[in-house]
C-alpha cells in the first residue's frame, strides 16, 4: 500500500464524520459548560498532531452557524485539500464560511481557489496579496523594489473559529508536517483548544482583518486585465467538478483499516473525555492590528503582541521558561532578558538545533549571538532531530519509510513564574517583534503553567536535546547546513529574520 495514499485516507476518515455516527447535537455539550462557567474561558492544550487534527476535524464537522479561519500557511497536501473539503461541506449544509489566507505561501490552483470563492456561503479573501494570489511574477518584482516593508509584512496569524464560542490557535498551520504526517519532516507544535468568552474575542481580531484594507477578497485579485493582474475565470460546470472531486477524494473508503475506522468511529467519545480535562480560567487573547504598526518604509516599530509579551518578561520573578522554533534576539530583547537575569530570574529557552532546524537564515541569526545570550546567563537547549519524546507525540506509525521522519520544534510558548502561560504563534525573533501580525492565549492559572513547563522540560533533557553551552550541537548537523549557515552568518538579513 502506497504511503501517500494511505495518507489521504486517514485524513479523509478525520474529515468525513458521517451524521450516523454523530447523529446528535454534540454542541449541547459545550453550551453547558460555558453555561456552568459565566465570565470564564475553558482551554485544554493540544500537544499531539493527531489530536489537534482531530479537534478541528469535530469543529468543522458541527459547526453550526458560521466558522472563521486565518492562517499563515495552507498547503495543496492532503490534509490541505481535506480541510478545504470539510470547509466546502459545512457551507454545503448552510454554514457560512469565511476564510483569510496570507498571500506569500498560497499554492492553491487559481480556478480552485476562486470556486470556493464563489461558493455562496463561502468567502476567501488574501492578506497583502503582493505575491502569489493575481499577481504576475514581474509586479511581484516591482512590489518588492518599491514596497520592501510591505512585502515582507505577512499576517502569521492561526485561529479556527467556529460559532463565536469554540476556537483553536497556537503555532499549527494547515499543512501535514504540523500534524505529524509528513514521511520527511514533522514539527513538535503546540495549540489550544478554546470554549467560552475567548473564542468572542478573537472574533473581534478576526473581524477587524476582515475589513482591512490589507484583506482583498479572490474575485477582485483574478479580475484583472492580465498586465498587472492575473485574470482568471471559472465556469458553472467547472465549478460543480472542483466540488465533487474534493467531495469525492474525502468519501473515498479504499483501504481504510481497522484502526481508522476505530479513530472516527470514536470521535464524538474522545471530544466528550477531551472536555472533562478543559481548565476554565481567566484567559486573554492578544493580537496584532493588520500591518503590525505604523512603520511604512522601516523594518521596525513594534506591535501589540511584542507589548504584551514583553511585560511579562519585565514583570518576572522568579522564572521564564520559552518553546521557540527561531530565537534571534533584537537589541531591545536581549536589554529585556539581561535586566530579569540581573534580577534572579531563571531564564531557560528550548529552541531548534542545526540538525533539526527548517529555517537556516534563522538560525545563523541566533549562531551569530549564541555565545552571548548563553554568556548573559540564559541557559538554552537545542531540539535533537531524533528526539525521544517522538515516540510518546506520535501515536501512529509510518509504515513503509525506511528513515523515520526528521522531527524540530514549531511550538511557540512561555512560562513565567510557574503561573503565567503564552501559547501562540510569536517566535523570538524580529520579524515577529517588528514584521508579522501574531496572536496568542495568555493563561494566568498555576495548573496549565505546570503542566506546559513540564512539557517544555521534558523537551529539554539529554535525551531530547543538545545543552548549546557545553555540547557543541553544530557538529551533528550535515557538512553542507554547517557551510550554508556561515554563509548566511555573513550577510544583513537579521531584521528579517
Amino acid at each position: 500500500m502506497k504511503y501517500a495514499r494511505l495518507l489521504s485516507l486517514i485524513f479523509a476518515l478525520f474529515f468525513t464524520c458521517t451524521g450516523q455516527v454523530l447523529a446528535y447535537d454534540d454542541l449541547s455539550i459545550v453550551d453547558a459548560q460555558i453555561a456552568a462557567h459565566p465570565n470564564q474561558s475553558g482551554i485544554y492544550v493540544l500537544d499531539k498532531g493527531e489530536d489537534a487534527l482531530l479537534a478541528r476535524a469535530w469543529l468543522a464537522d458541527h459547526a453550526q452557524k458560521t466558522i472563521e479561519v486565518q492562517y499563515f500557511i495552507w498547503s495543496t497536501d492532503n490534509i490541505g485539500i481535506l480541510a478545504s473539503e470539510a470547509l466546502l461541506r459545512a457551507a454545503d449544509r448552510g454554514v457560512k464560511v469565511r476564510v483569510i489566507v496570507d498571500d506569500l505561501l498560497v499554492d492553491a490552483p487559481d480556478k480552485s481557489l476562486l470556486a470556493l470563492a464563489k461558493h455562496p456561503n463561502i468567502e476567501i479573501r488574501i492578506y497583502n496579496p503582493q505575491h502569489s494570489v493575481g499577481t504576475p511574477f514581474h509586479k511581484r518584482l516591482l512590489n518588492i523594489a518599491v514596497n520592501f516593508r510591505g512585502v515582507n509584512q505577512r499576517m502569521h496569524d492561526k485561529t479556527f473559529i467556529v460559532d463565536g464560542k469554540l476556537a483553536i490557535t497556537g503555532g499549527r498551520n494547515m499543512a501535514a508536517e504540523y500534524f505529524d504526517y509528513n514521511t520527511e519532516y514533522n514539527f513538535r507544535d503546540r495549540d489550544a483548544l478554546l470554549l467560552g468568552n475567548v473564542a468572542a474575542n478573537m472574533q473581534i481580531s478576526f473581524d477587524k482583518f476582515w475589513a482591512s484594507p490589507l484583506s482583498a477578497p479572490v474575485e477582485e485579485l483574478y479580475d484583472g486585465l492580465g498586465i498587472i493582474q492575473k485574470h482568471v475565470s471559472v465556469k458553472d460546470a467547472e465549478i460543480q467538478k472542483i466540488y465533487t472531486d474534493l467531495h469525492d477524494y474525502a468519501k473515498n473508503p479504499e483501504n481504510f483499516s481497522p484502526e481508522n475506522r476505530e479513530a472516527i468511529q470514536n470521535t464524538p467519545q474522545a471530544f466528550m473525555r477531551l472536555a472533562e480535562q478543559l481548565i476554565w480560567t481567566d484567559i486573554t487573547f492578544i493580537s496584532d492590528t493588520p500591518g503590525k504598526n505604523s512603520n511604512k518604509l522601516l523594518l521596525g516599530g513594534g506591535g501589540k503582541s511584542t507589548e504584551k509579551l514583553a511585560a511579562l518578561v519585565e514583570n518576572a520573578q522568579s522564572e521564564i521558561v520559552i518553546q521557540s522554533p527561531y530565537l534571534v534576539m533584537s537589541s531591545e530583547a536581549k536589554k529585556l532578558f539581561k535586566n530579569a537575569i540581573k534580577r534572579g530570574v531563571k531564564v531557560r529557552i528550548n529552541t531548534n538545533s542545526l540538525a533539526a532546524t527548517d529555517n537556516i537564515q534563522a538560525f545563523s541569526g541566533y549562531r551569530n549571538q549564541r555565545e552571548i545570550l548563553t554568556k548573559m546567563g540564559i541557559e538554552i537547549y537545542e531540539f535533537k532531530p531524533d528526539a525521544q519524546i517522538t515516540q510518546q507525540l506520535v501515536r501512529h506509525k509510518t509504515s513503509g519509510v525506511i528513515k523515520p521522519p526528521i522531527f524540530a520544534i514549531h511550538a511557540k510558548t512561555m512560562v513565567v513564574d510557574n503561573k503565567t502561560v503564552y501559547i501562540g504563534t510569536f517566535n523570538f525573533d524580529p520579524r515577529s517583534q517588528n514584521l508579522n501580525t501574531e496572536v496568542g492565549v495568555i493563561v494566568e492559572n498555576t495548573q496549565l503553567a505546570k503542566e506546559v513547563q513540564t512539557a517544555i522540560e521534558v523537551d529539554m533533557q539529554p535525551e531530547n536535546s543538545w545543552s548549546a553551552a557545553t555540547d557543541n550541537p553544530d557538529k551533528f548537523a550535515s557538512a553542507s547546513k554547517r557551510r550554508r549557515v556561515i554563509a548566511y552568518q555573513l550577510t544583513p538579513i537579521k531584521p528579517l529574520l
